[in-house]
């Protein structure tokens, strides 16, 4: 934040989108206001970088939640079998 001593004007760049804002010490309000330059966009290489990422990161995801229930099954099978067992003996 930097102060023009003659005009009264303070410079604020905002932390999030970091525009500049100039704001009158008396009056409080924006004299002007400059946004910050986009971002820079990635190339077509990075972009495909990325989702090629993304599409393994989903489908490791997807593997390890089938095998969650893979295992699921299998217990409640084993829970079932050995219920089966005991009312099999009873009768």
């Amino acid at each position: 934040m930097s102060e023009d001593k003659k005009s009264g004007v303070f410079e604020v760049v905002c932390p999030c989108c970091q525009t500049v804002l100039w704001v009158d010490a008396v009056s409080h309000e924006v004299v002007k206001a400059e946004k910050h330059a986009a971002k820079k966009r990635g190339t077509l290489d990075e972009l495909l970088e990325k989702e090629k990422k993304r599409t393994e990161e989903f489908g490791r995801k997807f593997e390890a939640t089938a095998e969650l229930e893979r295992q699921k099954k299998e217990k409640a099978r084993q829970v079932f079998d050995k219920a089966m067992g005991k009312a099999g003996k009873e009768d």
